[in-house]
């Protein structure tokens, strides 16, 4: 072979290493969410576990107490409906990926002290009922077990 063909061969390869690289480095994307099943792809497991009860149309949380630091919130869709979970407040604005009935996801969050609105992002769901308060740091948010009114349902 020539000494072209070897530099052109050689240069081909590194572009398709950056490039493999790049790509690599760009996967998953998402606003913090993971997988659509039980598998737990873009979540490192850390902090304090959560379990959030994704059901028509309520949100129950496994705990009510709060403090600053990282969460892992295992979000669980036990409707019948499409559901996802939503974070706002003083550290942020994180949200899952949307589950279908029966599918969990985690999202790993770092929460700040302050009141937070947890809630079901999917259309509508949030003015149904599905939402709660925290407070981190402080007395929790005043609620019934941090369960959301019923909502009228589809």
């Amino acid at each position: 072979m020539t000494t072209p063909h070897i530099r052109r061969r050689v240069l081909l390869g590194v572009a398709a290493g950056g490039l493999t690289a790049l790509l690599a480095a760009c996967g998953g994307g998402g606003n913090g969410s993971s997988s659509n099943d039980d598998s737990t792809s873009n979540s490192t497991g850390k902090g304090t576990q959560v379990t959030a009860e994704l059901s028509d149309f309520r949100i129950k949380l496994s705990t009510e107490k709060f403090q600053p630091g990282q969460y892992t919130f295992t979000a669980k869709n036990t409707g019948s409906h499409d559901h996802a979970l939503e974070i706002e407040g003083p550290g942020g604005e994180d949200r899952s990926k949307t589950l279908e009935p029966g599918q969990s996801t985690t999202l790993t969050v770092t929460l700040k002290s302050g009141s937070y609105e947890v809630y079901c992002p999917v259309d509508g769901h949030k003015d149904r009922g599905m939402e709660t308060d925290i407070t981190v740091g402080g007395a929790p948010a005043p609620s019934d077990d941090n369960d959301t009114s019923p909502g009228n349902g589809y």
